[in-house]
């Protein structure tokens, strides 16, 4: 049988195993030679000398990730061993080594008496795995022989010369040949003939000098994959352990229906199993599309089977047996072949001492009437009368299709044996000898690529319509890869129009952004940027409206027009994580269910209603409240309010005025400054812009429409609206004394209250609950997309922990957290706020944080669990007025954050925070990161001063300034004011009426 193997038609080197590498880039079925380069890549080869490694390709390989290789001193060539048994040994090599690791023999199938003379002190003999290391002096060496006679017959240019050609064994001729105890004579004349003689007299010449030395791995593991079918159906059913780095699983990138109907101890590989189909414990399924119902009992290997071979296995007894669909080619003629064999079965040994089906040969030809001279000429005799060489195998029918049923007779032949054979008979049948040069091994990997994209397709499927955190980046990497993409879109765009709710649709659209991110292959420019070209105005306007399948449908369309090239390619997916943002926002406003309005007194024309708030620390959990990661995973914060400076920075007021327009004035930092910005809104059209972020006044005119003051878009004129409602319009000023990009909660937290103070001012109150629910309706029609923590921060007040469940319609709900008496001012004492004097805004950020969690890596599905547990051992921290204890979770929430939103943190604030860190328990960026406010927890109370000295030493740090702040147990305050402010009174405490 030469090197092919009985079981894969591609080869020891491509048999897939049971297993997944949860780490790979892309995903594919992992093959033997797979786990190999992985093994000698990142174990067996760190840590070597520059050389060759040599490694074959007909076992199965698990070594231990830390090897422990001693490479100094090394020289020569250093063969791999693993530790086995002395009964293994009986059918393997064995090397014979002495104290040092220096190899004296190498023992194959030896004695009892020569393999105990191998074995170390537990017992255990050093197994021959077939890896070997040549060092480059030894590797040169080898090389140089190629020219020499007789051993340029293994080389092309040898046989191209007219040279007999020469196989070598890596082992017996060319390793050995470097073995201490082996003298020259009889290594030479070990040799098959005179060619081969000849040529270990030059390899002995050549590498003789060269020391040969072993290295046992302990805990290592080597199975051969021997002509067995117990052995290779033991392999893929009896997993290795947590030596390996890959993920083995009872079903590796397969789907099937009934998972539960999979035994343990069963395996399936890259595998289709439709309905219901049963796998005892002990067999395994590879690349097969199967249909229900199906019984497959224990000892079963099924490779290569299709949807069309399931009629035929329905109700056929499958028992430790070897069932196999091939590609085969013979001259133009391609067609699909089965063959059948025993778990017992020896390929090898003659007829008259051996089995097919598991039983003799002679009970066999009695049950289905076939004779010998059926499967063998006359003149073979019967020392080559084997099942290798039996033509058992009907590949072709006159003026009949090939089925499986054409072999799966032999295992029932009672039913009506005479015509089963009759037919048997008729056809063209070959033995698996013949069948071997005639494996169609391109057609064969065509088959599994198709058949593993079909399985892809399902889980798809699978795992967005049920909310699985699995990441489908690496699937949707391969499909782009072998031109599966198409496909897959298709399932993305049936997914995304099918989906119950807009949250899965939106994670459909943005793996279809993926998608055409991959295929854009890095080229094309960023994909972060602007999604709002006309040619898809139509389909978001339908996603808009709440038509989804329409909206999916046009968007597809579109995007037919956009795949010719990378650039048109990075847009297309741009637009496609619009189309995504557009869903979240409905998803996210479903959570205007929890805003409730009472009616209250109409304050009077003129009289000014002002909010004012106090800033947020987020202490711990911070981008769990994001959107979708808050309603998809569930999300949990600890937030503190804080005066900054002794004083609430963030405030609003409203007042009617009788003209029907909307006066909308930013006052800076000052609720008695200057206005720093001014506009006046007297049409609807005027409003249009609200949901452009940048645009002047977004934010207040987001907040007339959900407060819904202000109904938009409507055929009623915006004056006409203000006077039936209101007899007139309104004023708004706004402040804010901290500056853009704080990382302090300020636009959420003014959002809130600009929409306190404009309920009140038109004659509603809104709980703070109803606030906070508010604001995440209004930064969705703002189309910020933020998400609760800021408002929660800054409008209830003091120190709680908010949480969201993973479901929709979103809700948060707010715990205060009780702390020990005294320990609100104890914390104030050793909180400081730094400006860095760099700012960054979350939206610069949520972009990629967004889509790496669509993509579900791996890493951030991962951090984003560690964020929810470690805000709620941050409130434990606090409710025991653990200052040590709430330092290390302000450490540990940093580098959550880092992880989230990799270079969050510039050059500047790392040297700032390495100056303080001797200083402080732990310290933190507010917000998402990458400048405005550090914050930070003091070893010692009221170190203002100290810091100022410690930073002010320190080099490249810029502008900065240190800023007191307090735990504020106010929350936000809403009060109708007279209708002339007071000028003498203290900002942000206007005097009362």
């Amino acid at each position: 049988m030469g090197r092919e193997f009985s079981f894969d038609d591609c080869g020891r080197a491509f048999t897939c195993l049971p297993a997944e590498d949860p780490d790979a880039p892309a995903e594919a079925p992992v093959c033997n030679l797979d786990s190999l380069l992985h093994t000698l890549t990142h174990r067996l080869c760190v840590g070597s000398p520059p050389g060759l490694w040599v490694c074959s390709t007909d076992m199965l390989l698990t070594v231990p990730s830390v090897p422990g290789i001693d490479w100094d001193g090394f020289q020569g060539v250093r063969v791999i061993a693993v530790p086995g048994s002395q009964a293994y040994a009986r059918n393997h090599g064995v090397y014979l080594a002495d104290k040092q690791g220096l190899v004296h023999d190498i023992i194959y199938r030896g004695t009892e008496a020569q393999i105990r003379q191998c074995a170390g002190p537990d017992g255990s003999v050093p197994l021959v795995c077939g890896v070997v290391f040549f060092s480059s002096d030894a590797a040169e060496q080898l090389l140089a022989t190629h020219v020499i006679p007789p051993l340029d017959a293994c080389t092309y240019m040898g046989l191209d010369s007219g040279a007999p050609p020469i196989q070598l064994s890596l082992f017996f001729d060319i390793v050995l040949s470097m073995a201490r105890g082996v003298t020259e004579e009889d290594f030479v004349k070990g040799g098959s003939d005179a060619n081969a003689r000849s040529a270990r007299s030059v390899l002995w010449a050549s590498l003789r000098a060269f020391p040969l030395s072993m290295a046992c791995i302990p805990d290592a593991s080597y199975d051969y994959l021997t002509a067995s079918a117990s052995d290779h159906i033991r392999s893929l059913t009896l997993l290795p352990g947590s030596a390996s780095h890959l993920r083995f699983c009872k079903t590796a990138h397969s789907q099937a229906d009934q998972p539960w109907l999979l035994e343990d101890g069963s395996s399936v590989t890259n595998s289709l199993l439709e309905g219901a189909v049963r796998l005892a414990a002990g067999s395994a399924i590879q690349h097969c599309h199967l249909q229900g119902p199906l019984e497959i009992g224990p000892g079963c290997l099924l490779s290569g089977l299709t949807a069309s071979s399931s009629p035929a296995l329905q109700g056929c007894p499958l028992r430790d047996v070897v069932l196999q669909g091939h590609h085969v080619r013979l001259r133009d003629l391609s067609c699909r072949v089965f063959t059948l064999s025993g778990r017992l079965d020896d390929w090898q040994s003659p007829a008259e001492a051996s089995t097919y089906l598991n039983v003799p040969w002679a009970e066999f030809f009695r049950q289905t009437g076939i004779r010998e001279g059926d499967l063998w000429d006359a003149q073979t005799p019967p020392s080559s009368r084997c099942l290798l060489s039996a033509r058992l195998f009907p590949v072709l029918h006159a003026s009949e299709a090939l089925g499986l049923e054409d072999v799966l007779w032999l295992l029932a032949p009672t039913a009506g044996p005479g015509g089963q054979l009759a037919r048997w008979r008729a056809a063209w049948r070959m033995s698996w000898e013949e069948l071997l040069p005639c494996l169609d091994k391109e057609a064969e990997l065509g088959a599994r690529r198709a058949l593993f994209f079909l399985q892809g397709q399902r889980k798809v499927r699978r795992v967005l319509l049920g909310c699985q955190d699995g990441s489908l980046l690496p699937l949707i990497r391969s499909a782009v890869h072998e031109g599966y993409h198409e496909a897959v879109l298709g399932t993305l765009d049936e997914v995304a129009s099918t989906a119950d709710d807009a949250g899965v649709a939106a994670r459909a659209l943005a793996c279809i952004a993926d998608v055409l991110g991959c295929l854009a292959q890095g080229e094309g420019g960023l994909r972060s940027g602007p999604a709002a070209n006309t040619r898809w105005a139509s389909a978001f306007r339908r996603l808009e409206s709440g038509d989804i399948v329409g909206g999916v449908r046009e968007l597809a369309a579109e995007r037919q027009k956009w795949m010719s090239g990378p650039d048109l390619l990075v847009r297309a997916a741009r637009h496609y994580e619009g189309a995504e943002q557009i869903l979240i926002r409905q998803a996210v406003m479903s959570s205007c269910r929890f805003v409730t309005v009472q009616p209250a007194e109409l304050p009077p024309v003129g009289c000014w209603v002002q909010a004012v708030c106090p800033a947020r620390l987020d202490l711990s959990g911070g981008w769990s409240d994001t959107p979708p990661i808050t309603y998809e995973h569930g999300g949990a914060v600890v937030d503190v309010a804080v005066l900054v400076d002794g004083c609430r920075p963030i405030g609003a007021r409203v007042r009617r005025i009788p003209e029907p327009e909307l006066r909308l004035l930013s006052l800076g930092g000052a609720p008695r400054g200057e206005a720093v910005a001014e506009l006046v809104c007297r049409e609807l059209e005027d409003l249009r812009d609200y949901c452009q972020p940048h645009a002047p006044g977004a934010l207040l005119k987001a907040a007339f429409i959900c407060t819904q003051i202000v109904q938009f878009p409507s055929q009623e004129p915006l004056r006409a609206q203000l006077m039936r409602s209101f007899s007139g319009g309104f004023e708004v000023h706004t402040w804010s004394k901290l500056p853009h990009g704080s990382g302090l909660g300020t636009s959420s937290i003014l959002a809130g209250a600009v929409m306190a103070s404009l309920y009140r001012a038109a004659g509603k109150a809104a709980s703070t609950e109803s606030l906070i629910h508010a604001v995440l309706h209004l930064e969705q029609r703002l189309t910020t997309g933020g998400g609760w923590q800021d408002q929660v921060g800054g409008l209830v007040p003091g120190i709680k922990i908010g949480r969201s469940k993973a479901r929709l319609p979103l809700r948060v709900e707010v715990e205060g957290i009780s702390v020990p008496e005294g320990f609100a001012h104890t914390l104030s004492d050793h909180l400081l706020l730094v400006y860095t004097g760099k700012t960054r805004l979350a939206r610069n950020l949520l972009q990629d944080v967004v889509r790496n969690w669509y993509a579900r890596l791996p890493s951030v599905v991962q951090n984003a669990h560690a964020l929810v547990s470690n805000a709620e051992e941050c409130a434990q921290a606090l409710r025991q007025g653990d200052l040590e204890l709430l330092g290390a979770c302000l450490e540990r929430y940093w580098q959550q954050k880092k992880r989230m939103a990799p270079s969050c943190e510039p050059l500047a604030v790392g040297r700032m925070m390495g100056a303080l860190r001797p200083y402080v328990h732990g310290q933190c960026l507010a917000g998402a990161g990458g400048g405005g406010f550090l914050y930070v927890l003091t070893k010692a109370p009221q170190q203002k001063e100290a810091l100022h000295q410690i930073l002010a030493k320190t080099e490249g740090l810029g502008n900065f300034s240190i800023h007191s702040i307090e735990v504020d147990t106010g929350g936000i305050s809403v009060e109708v004011l007279g209708c002339e402010l007071d000028a003498s009174a203290p900002p942000g405490e206007d005097v009362a009426v």
